[in-house]
């Protein structure tokens, strides 16, 4: 057997003699040999390359003898070692009580895999396991039937692996109803022959037709499989001679006109059926789905559906949202590993146009880069975000489990609570009933919103009297750094009006929302500063209606109306052309923003006020300009040498590289609007920068 297995990977592969060597090495009589070849006969027909190969036959040798498998890792690639470890790293996952929760095994099979060739390998022998199993089947089997039903058929399919797909369900029908299975297989047996002469005479008829109308086309067939037959059969209660699609043919062409006129020359050779000609092209269904179908009498006296469609109608049916298997598993969309795996469907079509490098870098993906699947000790799947601990996984149970959460468990073995979790770990949540909630620490620890948000929860209902502690200190430290006493805020009237703003019956119950950091700190002090400010402010909003802004000669800006002392903001920077607005503050006059300053909205509305500048103005201001743009050593060296030559006058400048980017912040002294504007234009002509504009 060792003999007959290595010839045919020698004709199937394209080997160097160093690894037809290897592999003669690896193989022995104690591996699974039939097994062996027939998931070779699989992978060589989709074209893997001798990688794929080594690593699986490594890897069967590991199973059976894994001392002597590790003998040959020193003459493994990179790659070779790669595939070998992910083998050995992916298990059989647990089934799930419930169906609707196989699609959570499926994303964890693909995600522990981590290369779509180990995962087509994988199904390759689930396939000949199902295969050689014999019934009657004890609860093991049975166990391993309804996940390939379930969850590894479905997977197949969606891979374009229609073919393992149909043959997985076919071996899974025959084990689980044998006698139903005979019956239909013989019924079936009885025409095969038949069939197979129908399809090549009316394969050749649409060939002509084609050719006859100088239209490019392609005509694919098939035959239902026996698990889809009896589907059909319980699911419209119809007789085998009543269903009319047992083989079919399928028709692609370029256009739509070309659609209809192979449509109307199958109709004046064949008879169609009355009540079985649809265009779905003219009235798509409801999920987009388009193309003609006609099922017409050929010249066995037996019917025979033929589709026809364009290439474009074809990829939206096989690879968008109108793919069969969505609305056969009656599902209402394509799922998040629906649209993952769309592109690699498409690819695997077309896989006769890439060559076979292309095709394995194809392959070499990871769907589920940065995420995790983990599970309970009853199987239950569970998605995390990569980096995520013991503590996400027991919130992600209930609110209970992580509050008394005092250890877990990873594959059987104590691990600390802050131990990140892997893909695959079947972790077990340790608790206790006398625990005291969980640390303020955690909240460093956890990388899932749901669970920093239970963990704030906690503090906020279970350590009410700790979080009014705690929350009076903050409040009365805030109210000090910003320069005012307790008795000048903490008033009852400003008080009562502060629980109003934020629906709160009494003091203790903002101290408690201070405390468990459900409310900032600083939002509150504002409060109670904008209310003090409001009853001693000297400036008033109706002594002025619109500032006059100007500078003098000391640089200070004024009013030219009132003489109104008034400085300007820096998060901004307003100058002469900008469209500005003047904000009253508390002792210290007006501040003036630009109409576009970002940080108005933070401000109170009632103390805003109109501002315009003085018709003329050749005081200085200084704005602030940012540039982004390739990696460059060169870029300040122009654009310094830039600004000198336009004379400006650079206040500031700091710039910064990253490993694919140049970034800088300039300011620069400027009388108006304009200046700025011929600034940022004449930057943007220096080919290495990308953006320039100006800051906010």
């Amino acid at each position: 057997m060792k003999k007959e297995i290595l010839s045919e990977i020698v004709s199937s592969f394209e080997l160097s003699n160093e690894e037809k060597s290897l592999i003669d090495s690896i193989l022995c009589e104690e591996m699974n040999l039939p097994r062996c070849k027939e998931i070779i006969k699989i992978i060589s027909d989709l074209h893997f390359d001798s990688e794929s190969l080594i690593a699986f036959l490594l890897y069967q040798l590991y199973k059976v003898l894994p001392l002597k498998a590790e003998e040959f890792l020193k003459d493994l690639n990179e790659d070779e070692l790669k595939m070998f470890e992910t083998f050995k790293v992916i298990k059989d996952v647990n089934s799930l009580s419930k169906s609707e929760e196989a699609e959570d095994i499926r994303k964890m099979f693909l995600a522990l895999s981590k290369d779509l060739r180990v995962v087509i390998i994988k199904l390759a022998g689930i396939l000949y396991d199902v295969k050689t199993l014999k019934e009657p089947l004890d609860e093991e089997g049975r166990f391993f039937v309804s996940n390939v039903k379930t969850i590894f058929a479905p997977l197949a399919e969606r891979l374009g692996l229609g073919n393992m797909k149909s043959t997985m369900e076919d071996y899974c029908f025959r084990l689980e109803n044998p006698v139903t299975y005979a019956q239909l297989e013989n019924n079936i047996m009885l025409k095969k022959e038949d069939n197979q002469r129908q399809i090549l005479i009316t394969k050749n008829r649409l060939e002509e037709i084609l050719k006859e109308l100088n239209i490019k086309g392609e005509i694919t067939y098939r035959q239902k499989h026996i698990s889809s037959i009896f589907k059909k059969l319980q699911f419209k209660g119809v007789t085998l001679a009543q269903i009319y699609d047992l083989i079919a043919m399928r028709v692609l062409v370029d256009t739509v006109e070309d659609c209809y006129a192979v449509f109307g020359k199958i109709h004046s050779i064949y008879k169609p059926m009355q009540g079985r000609v649809k265009d779905y092209i003219a009235n798509p269904k409801p999920n987009g789905y388009q193309s003609l179908h006609t099922t017409v009498i050929t010249e066995n006296k037996r019917p025979m559906e033929i589709q026809i469609r364009t290439f474009d109608m074809h990829r939206h049916a096989e690879f968008g949202i109108a793919a069969h298997w969505i609305y056969k598993e009656k599902t209402a969309k394509a799922t998040a590993l629906d649209k993952k795996l769309f592109w690699f469907r498409e690819i695997l079509e077309n896989a006769k146009n890439l060559s076979v490098d292309e095709f394995v870098e194809t392959l070499k993906t990871d769907l589920y880069d940065g995420e995790i699947f983990v599970q309970t000790p009853k199987g239950k799947v569970l998605q995390f975000p990569e980096g995520a601990t013991i503590i996400d996984f027991a919130y992600a149970i209930h609110s209970e489990v992580g509050n008394s959460c005092v250890g877990g468990k990873i594959n059987n073995v104590m691990k600390p609570i802050s131990t990140k979790l892997k893909n695959g770990d079947i972790v077990e949540i340790i608790t206790n009933s006398s625990s005291k909630g969980p640390s303020r620490d955690w909240l460093n620890i956890v990388r899932t919103s749901s669970a920093r948000s239970k963990i704030k929860q906690f503090f906020k209902t279970e350590l009410k009297e700790e979080n009014i502690k705690n929350g009076k200190v903050m409040l009365e430290e805030g109210i000090f750094e910003k320069g005012f006493t307790i008795n000048q805020l903490l008033t009852p009237e400003y008080v009562e009006q502060v629980l109003k703003k934020f629906n709160m019956e009494d003091i203790d119950e903002l101290y408690a929302s201070l405390g468990s950091e459900s409310l900032a700190t600083g939002q509150v002090v504002g409060r109670f500063i904008h209310l003090y400010n409001k009853d001693h402010d000297i400036i008033k909003q109706k002594d002025v209606q619109v500032l006059k802004v100007k500078k003098n000669n000391q640089g200070v800006m004024i009013d030219g109306t009132s003489g109104l002392l008034i400085k300007y903001a820096g998060c901004c920077n307003p100058v002469v052309g900008d469209e500005i607005v003047g904000y009253i503050s508390h002792g210290q006059g007006v501040t003036i923003h630009r109409k576009t300053c970002p940080n108005l909205k933070y401000l109170e509305k009632e103390r805003l006020i109109g501002a315009e500048w003085e018709e003329k103005s050749n005081s200085q201001f200084s704005a602030v300009i940012k540039a982004i743009g390739e990696k460059n050593f060169n870029n300040i060296t122009k654009i310094t040498s830039l600004l000198g030559q336009m004379k400006v006058n650079i206040l500031a400048f700091e710039s910064k590289n990253t490993e694919n980017e140049f970034s800088c912040t300039i300011v620069v002294a400027v009388k108006n609007v304009s200046e700025i504007e011929k600034i940022i234009s004449n930057l943007e002509g220096i080919k290495e920068l990308h953006k320039v504009f100006r800051s906010e």
